[in-house]
């Protein structure tokens, strides 16, 4: 019967995807899926599967790996003021996403401690503080996976979203490490969870250079960066239960290094492969076959509970409605909220802990679980058939050219509205009369100083390109830029002294020089005239793609669906360039530079950047 209930679990961790994927089912969370599949092949349903050693330890493992890979998904960059700067929200506020998502998840530990005070005087649950815990949370993995497939994640309102769910998984795991030594009698030991803190700055201290030297040797036979990984893992997860912590709290921290030790794509890639491909999906099949439906509708008050819960669970998100509505269009502040309103990836590790704590009954742990799966099926889809994609939302890129002239405005209106928004500044009057009326986004600017600049929002966008026609006004705008935290900075310079080059090298900004671009199309013109062709084609465009987008990854060149509509000239591949051919098999992060006609080649970059 152990070798069968092992079978079938592995059996319908492969199915289920496929279920899906087939009938179409996106709306849902796999993770749901597979809890509700869980609940329907145990105890509660057919009793096919019942809970053995072996399962045990996988799906321990798994929840230790589901910490782990939610630890890696924090983006420190948006927490950061210089990454996380103020945009145009869609109600044309200036909102700035950090600030924003503090406010509401302040609202949202507020309302969590009320409802739970509720819950208590009411009778129906009397632990405040783990109620309190779970209400607060957010499920950072389903919220990251929504934003991607609407793809806003990088817009004002996607980034608030993510930075108040990123709260929501942080903050609610640190109180459950002081719940748990306080209700576990550890009290005494609570300071030593420092010692985890400091062990987990150890590591990432004594690993960054290692890291870098084992992701260059590494090979398919030694895999050293995922042996890394889980040697972060254990190692903080040792620490962890040996000062009274949570091992769950071990391996939330070792994701949180392993992020900071800045994995490549490939290396993130094995890693959730390895998680999501084996180990979580035991987690939540097991998780459903746990749960005993038949005892929760027995206990008639544990059953009363149930919707009390999914009630509660939407007004603790209350608070991120209204702080929203104050930035965003009030439709979609109203979805924002439901979709932080998601709540299962810590409250299953918290519920498991709270059962050995023994502060909850088996019965009102089902109650929770089966409340924060109709939660999580049902907030996706009010999020999903809610939210609007405003022309702001679909726009890739913001640029900010500093400059309007003869080279910088044609080239405004020539950069794809679909990938760009552009605006123009300029300090010169008679530059701002002649092209006012020409260029869309034109601001005049008093003067070049910093504060000047920041004020108006030339340092908000991504990339930013000084183009005034003197060399000192672009090179200070270029290093301020880049002091701000703009990911790509160019700069416009008729000419180049050493000094100067060297160090924009070493700052990563880019330097346009008009001479060196004409000698270089006169000599492409000469040696490569097909090459030639293709940057001045008015009927088709050159693209380069940074390829993020996993359904394309690991397949050969001459797989690809619309292989025989582009011309792929070269792959950039960290620091190398390969020559492309059909056996040419794409990897994470791969660099694709390759032609074809504007739609075509629109689409095709869409798919490959979509995350």
């Amino acid at each position: 019967m152990a070798q069968l209930s092992l079978f079938l679990v592995v059996l319908l961790a492969l199915v289920i995807p496929i279920f899906m994927a087939r009938f179409q089912i996106s709306n849902v969370p796999t993770a749901v899926a597979e809890i509700i599949v869980g609940i329907v092949m145990g105890s509660s349903g057919f009793n096919l599967i019942t809970s053995t050693h072996d399962l045990t330890f996988l799906s321990n493992l798994g929840v230790i790996l589901l910490m782990f890979l939610s630890g890696m998904e924090i983006d420190f960059d948006l927490l950061q003021r210089k990454n996380n700067p103020k945009g145009k929200s869609q109600a044309g506020k200036t909102v700035d996403p950090l600030k924003t998502a503090i406010t509401a998840f302040i609202g949202i530990v507020v309302m969590a401690f009320v409802l739970a005070y509720i819950l208590r005087l009411t009778g129906l649950f009397s632990e405040v503080m783990l109620a309190a815990i779970i209400l607060m949370t957010v499920a950072l993995g389903v919220v990251i996976a929504t934003l991607k497939e609407k793809d806003i994640l990088g817009r004002p309102i996607g980034q608030t979203i993510l930075l108040t769910a990123v709260l929501g998984e942080v903050i609610p795991l640190l109180l459950l490490t002081i719940y748990a030594s306080v209700n576990g009698g550890n009290a005494e030991q609570l300071w030593l969870i420092i010692l985890l803190f400091a062990a987990a700055i150890f590591l990432l201290r004594r690993f960054k250079q290692p890291y870098l030297w084992f992701a260059k040797i590494t090979k398919a036979t030694t895999q050293l960066d995922i042996r890394l990984a889980f040697f972060l893992i254990f190692a903080l997860v040792t620490v962890a239960e040996r000062v009274g912590a949570e091992n769950i709290l071990g391996a939330f921290l070792a994701g949180m290094v392993m992020k900071l030790l800045e994995p490549s794509e490939a290396t993130k890639d094995k890693l959730t492969s390895i998680g999501y491909g084996f180990f979580i999906p035991i987690f939540f099949i097991m998780t459903g076959v746990g749960l005993n439906l038949r005892s929760l509708f027995a206990h008639p008050s544990s059953l009363m509970l149930l919707p009390v819960l999914v009630i509660f669970l939407f007004i603790a998100k209350a608070p991120v409605v209204l702080t929203y509505m104050r930035y965003f269009q009030k439709k979609n502040a109203f979805a924002g909220g439901f979709l932080t309103a998601t709540t299962i990836t810590i409250v299953l590790p918290t519920l498991q802990v709270a059962r050995k704590l023994h502060a909850i009954t088996s019965t009102q742990s089902d109650a929770f679980i089966l409340a924060a799966v109709i939660v999580c099926i049902l907030s996706p889809i009010v999020f999903n058939s809610n939210f609007v994609l405003l022309p702001e939302d679909k726009i890739k890129e913001k640029v900010a050219i500093v400059g309007a002239n003869a080279v910088t405005v044609p080239v405004a209106h020539d950069l794809h509205a679909k990938w760009y928004s552009v605006k123009m500044f300029t300090d010169k009057k008679n530059q701002y009369k002649t092209y006012d009326s020409r260029v869309e986004n034109l601001t005049f600017l008093p003067n070049l100083d910093e504060e000047t600049l920041e004020k108006d929002g030339v340092f908000d966008g991504d990339i930013v390109v000084a183009a005034n026609r003197a060399d000192e006004d672009n090179i200070k705008i270029a290093r301020m830029a880049k002091e701000k935290g703009v990911d790509r900075v160019i700069a416009r310079l008729s000419e180049v002294d050493s000094k100067t080059l060297t160090e924009f090298n070493e700052k990563g900004i880019e330097v346009f020089n008009s001479t060196n671009v004409h000698a270089a199309l006169m000599r492409a013109m000469i040696e490569s005239p097909t090459v030639y062709r293709i940057m001045t084609d008015t009927k088709n465009i050159l693209y380069s793609v940074k390829v993020k987008n996993t359904h394309y990854t690991g397949r050969q060149l001459m797989d690809l669906e619309f292989i025989d509509q582009i011309t792929v000239s070269r792959i950039k591949r960290g620091d190398k360039w390969l020559i492309p051919r059909g056996a040419t098999v794409i990897e994470p992060g791969d660099i694709l530079v390759f032609s074809g006609e504007f739609k075509v080649a629109d689409r095709v970059r869409d798919l490959l950047s979509k995350e």
